[in-house]
């Protein structure tokens, strides 16, 4: 026995009131979603409740199915609807259809806000108790990335689902509502590549604010450069911050209690619009742009990050994969070139994420993809930067050479304008 089981919550539902009230409507509904999502439909029982104190009753179903169940309950009254999706993976693993299913049902009743859940059931197989699970991340709604983990564990913080989870190949990590954030063992592919080409072609960054980057990563690179003075670390989650003191010292390497390191937890929008700082380097080191964060990658919140630059600064964000997100990379670049005079855009494969990943380094003056190896490796001997796992002079210009299917989602459309006044 091993499997996956969901849990949603729905609040302030504005789809058809048929799917509150009436129990062949929502009996139609599950089956027609238990058919696309290509799981198996067993034996079905509905029940309607009569009405109270002047309000409609509410509608309890089960779908039994054979690979395991779909409930749900609904209240009319408030409404509010409860959702649960177990899936058994003991000769294939049903995950990805649960998912679909949660979402396709989900859709249906369009709640105004959602908290939805996820609990890794048991691993006993044939032979008897096994220790390992496997864990995934749905890229697409038609591609996932999986690897084993040893030991799961999950809490609801006051903004998200966070887990931590021990895995044979990378060694301890964190998930974030079902994202891939970082590991003990591959950080470095996302961290070096985040901080270091921006931070070495500035001339002397002094002040740093990362958006986001409880875990620390960004943080421990940053601080590698001497001339870094002050580093704001805006999270709103304070238990990402806890979790990664607790649990992620090799990410952060004591960083997050260094000196020059400032926690400010809460809004980190809220810090931007309120500071008078301006910074020599701004890193959206956030959850990816497809994700409650995507009100961040907005014009709107660019805007307001432009304004704490400093003179010569440059922000540096993660666009998503070419590969998996190619309308959205080709949108958030189209609206960083109509923003910033200098847009620089960066591919690398990291391996926690499961996929070659786009980032992007821009600036009104900064021009981060100028550098030559050799002024690359000048800068870092000057500056005395090492234990680098991944970035070196040769590794600078080679993040900037993108294939060609990646140049071809960044071309401006005919008539597009490059760049508006802020």
């Amino acid at each position: 026995m091993q499997g996956l089981h969901l849990t949603a919550d729905l609040y302030q539902c504005a789809g058809d009131t048929a799917y509150m009230l009436c129990a062949d409507t929502i009996a139609t509904l599950c089956r027609a979603q238990v058919q696309a999502s290509g799981l198996t439909l067993v034996d079905e029982r509905w029940v309607t409740f009569p009405p109270y104190n002047g309000q409609p009753g509410g509608v309890t179903g089960t779908v039994l199915l054979a690979e395991s169940h779909l409930a749900i309950h609904t209240w009319p009254e408030t409404g509010n609807v409860t959702v649960d999706v177990y899936v058994c993976n003991f000769s294939a693993d049903n995950s990805g259809k649960a998912r679909a299913l949660m979402e396709g049902v989900i859709a249906a009743y369009a709640p105004g806000r959602r908290v939805c859940q996820e609990l890794q059931r048991g691993d006993i197989g044939p032979g008897g108790a096994s220790p390992t699970e496997w864990v995934q991340e749905q890229l697409t709604p038609d591609a996932c990335f999986a690897f084993a983990a040893t030991r799961h564990t999950q809490q609801r913080t006051p903004y998200q689902t966070l887990e931590l989870m021990e895995t044979p190949r990378f060694g301890r990590v964190l998930r974030l509502d079902g994202r891939f954030m970082t590991s003990e063992r591959e950080e470095f592919f996302y961290h070096e590549a985040l901080v270091h080409p921006a931070a070495v072609a500035h001339p002397a960054p002094r002040k740093a604010l990362i958006l986001g980057g409880g875990d620390g990563g960004a943080a421990e690179e940053l601080l590698k450069h001497p001339s870094i003075e002050r580093v704001v670390l805006a999270e709103l989650d304070a238990v990402v911050v806890e979790a990664a003191r607790t649990h992620l010292h090799a990410v952060h390497r004591g960083a997050l209690d260094d000196a020059r390191v400032q926690l400010h937890l809460g809004d980190g929008m809220a810090f931007v619009d309120a500071t008078q700082e301006r910074f020599d380097l701004v890193l959206m080191d956030l959850t990816d742009p497809d994700t409650p964060a995507s009100a961040l990658y907005s014009d709107a919140a660019l805007a307001r990050m432009q304004r704490v630059l400093a003179p010569g600064g440059a922000l540096v964000l993660h666009l998503g994969s070419p590969v998996f997100h190619p309308q959205q990379v080709a949108a958030l670049a189209a609206t960083l070139r109509a923003r910033f005079a200098k847009v620089r855009c960066m591919g690398l494969y990291i391996p926690l994420y499961g996929a070659y990943w786009g980032m992007a380094v821009v600036s009104q003056e900064l021009d981060a993809a100028a550098l030559t190896p050799a002024q690359v490796r000048q800068r870092l001997a000057e500056r005395g930067v090492g234990d680098l796992q991944y970035y070196n002079p040769e590794v600078h210009p080679a993040l900037f050479a993108l294939p060609n299917y990646y140049r071809t989602l960044l071309a401006p459309a005919a008539g597009q304008p490059m760049r508006r006044v802020a």
